[in-house]
């Protein structure tokens, strides 16, 4: 007999036999499973390798296909999922792919995302008033398409961001491109980053991180404190130490963190670097989901010459506008090139349809709803998480948007606890996505909006069983 058909030594039922096919099993299929999937061994099969009941197989696989590791075809048997419900071991990148991969997935529980819109778009007040604008108005020549953004919007968003005459901004130092990657991308070749310090409060969303890492930036992260304050001392250190081309800041809402720091702190921090003379480039995406609208952005005590605005639309209108956009008063002739060179096909009609719905007051509205609805969201699954994990958990107490950041008391394997959710078909956010220095290993990102078909308590009572079991030291 050879050594794959040695059966295991006899166990008695009562003692979980089924627990060890479930090991065998699980060695298999991973060593099995590609890109497609592979049919498992037979019940009878199973049962006659192993030396045990064909009930116990049945079992073990019962537990796996509940899993999401394999399923059953009628009148063929069981086969392992492809390998996109595995995740690859190794670094963030890696960890990354499958979190992307999974989420997209059918049937996945996706608590991974952070899409605020979803939960609450303008998507279709969006097309029907842009449907309107192509009655009344005949299409444009392309020759007066606007390489930087249909000039009607680019006004709005000027108005929106003055606040006073030293703080304000004309439709010339604003630059509308197709995504907020595409208008980052800009930024770091106008600005000639590659080999630049540039200091990232962390944690920092894993898009940012990952353009400028793919850009040889050179990042250094600071730190938020527990309350969302960034450390004065901390931040002066560096400024004197370190030659420091660009801060990166969030305007006021820091996310993933989901917290809000106090304005005294973010008042210190933009003097700070206007004594340095610090390039400051303000990360407005999260702003107005803070469920205090009305607080001072940090850009408010920062010198309009020596700053950078960037923002999307697409968070809180929905994916109809995926628009991004930067507002800078300095390196015009830059930005102009590149955005011409860029080419961005983007329509001029819904561009109008969008600038119109903020000058109707209908995105000032819509905003009042969508903060109310995240915060009845994330008030249920903070609830849920502190009822089923009680003191395992610390979590920020979120002061906005459509997640929670919390931490693992226990220092667990996190990458354990993102593959046993994934084999249950949940996708969650690991904390090492959120840094490029390995910070976070013990945390992770949950959302409380798209959790497929599943209860939520349900979803949560898993995830806190996951963590409960997770190795850890």
């Amino acid at each position: 007999m050879t050594r794959a058909n040695t059966p295991m030594k006899p166990q008695r039922e009562n003692d979980f036999a089924y627990q060890a096919v479930y090991r065998y099993l699980t060695v298999l299929i991973n060593a099995s499973v590609s890109g497609c999937a592979v049919r498992l061994p037979s019940l009878r099969q199973l049962a006659e390798r192993l030396n045990v009941s064909i009930s116990t197989i049945q079992y073990a696989y019962s537990l796996l296909e509940k899993e999401g590791r394999v399923y059953s075809v009628a009148k063929s048997g069981y086969y392992a999922q492809a390998s996109a419900l595995m995740v690859p071991s190794g670094n963030a990148s890696d960890v990354l792919e499958a979190v992307y991969g999974n989420a997209r997935r059918p049937g996945m529980c996706v608590l991974s995302a952070d899409e605020p819109a979803s939960l609450q778009s303008l998507d279709s007040p969006l097309l029907m008033l842009e449907r309107e604008l192509l009655r009344q108005y005949p299409r444009q020549p392309q020759l007066l398409a606007q390489p930087c953004g249909e000039l009607e919007l680019r006004t709005v968003l000027a108005a929106r961001y003055t606040v006073s005459p030293v703080n304000c901004w004309h439709a010339d130092d604003v630059y509308v491109g197709a995504d907020l990657r595409s208008v980052l991308e800009i930024l770091i070749a106008v600005l000639q980053l590659r080999g630049v310090t540039v200091l990232v409060e962390s944690p920092c969303d894993w898009m940012i991180l990952r353009l400028l890492e793919a850009a040889e930036v050179r990042v250094i992260e600071l730190p938020l404190q527990a309350d969302g304050q960034l450390d004065p001392q901390q931040l002066l250190t560096l400024l004197q130490s370190e030659r420091v081309g660009l801060i990166l800041l969030s305007s006021a809402l820091s996310l993933p963190h989901g917290s809000l720091a106090p304005d005294a702190n973010r008042q210190l921090i933009a003097h700070l670097l206007a004594n340095h003379g610090t390039w400051v480039l303000e990360n407005d995406c999260s702003s107005e989901l803070a469920d205090e609208p009305c607080v001072q952005r940090l850009r408010d005590w920062l010198d309009p010459d020596r700053l950078l605005v960037f923002s999307a639309f697409d968070r809180l209108i929905g994916v109809e506008a995926p628009y991004g956009f930067v507002l800078s008063r300095q390196w015009r002739t830059e930005l102009q090139r590149h955005f011409l060179l860029r080419s961005f096909r983007l329509s001029a009609t819904r561009q109008k349809a969008l600038a119109r719905l903020f000058t109707s007051g209908r995105i000032d509205q819509h905003l009042q709803v969508l903060r109310r609805l995240l915060k009845e969201r994330r008030t249920q699954l903070n609830h849920l998480l502190r009822e089923r994990l009680g003191d395992a958990v610390e979590i920020v107490e979120p002061q906005g948007g459509a997640t929670l950041w919390l931490r693992s008391v226990r220092r667990v394997d996190m990458s354990e606890v993102f593959q046993h959710l994934l084999r249950q078909q949940i996708v969650i956010a690991p904390g090492e996505l959120f840094s490029l220095n390995g910070h976070y290993p013990h945390h992770l990102r949950l959302s409380p909006i798209s959790h497929s078909d599943l209860d939520l308590p349900d979803v949560v009572g898993r995830v806190a069983d996951a963590l409960r079991l997770a190795p850890g030291d």
